[in-house]
């Protein structure tokens, strides 16, 4: 038998209704990042759809792992870049669960750098 949900989904769930009861209306910024990758999208939770992404996975970044602080800095900038051709200048964080460490902290820093604010 499980017992319910484990210690990284509850903290999951408990940031992201925060998140959302403080958003004010404008888009999170969502990250997930797993042993080989990471990826990061806007969502706009109020239509129910994704208004831009970036991952390890696409074609320009194939070259590098994507499990390191520099993979992530780049995909944090892809997806600020990309928000920003969309509309969107300022977003929520929602880190997914995610400790604010390392590859997390340089996709937000590197999203902050190339113009999105939150």
């Amino acid at each position: 038998m499980t017992k319910g949900l484990s210690l990284f989904e509850k903290r999951r769930r408990r940031n992201r209704t925060a998140l959302k009861a403080r958003a004010g209306g404008r888009p999170r910024l969502s990250v997930h990042r797993s042993g080989k990758h990471i990826y990061a999208q806007v969502i706009d939770d109020e239509a129910g759809r994704t208004v831009a992404s970036a991952s390890t996975l696409e074609q320009g970044a194939r070259d590098t792992s994507g499990a390191n602080v520099a993979a992530a800095t780049e995909v944090g900038k892809r997806v600020a870049e990309a928000a920003k051709a969309a509309g969107v200048t300022q977003v929520v964080f929602d880190r997914g669960g995610f400790l604010f460490h390392g590859r997390v902290k340089a996709l937000a820093e590197a999203a902050r750098e190339a113009g999105l604010e939150f």
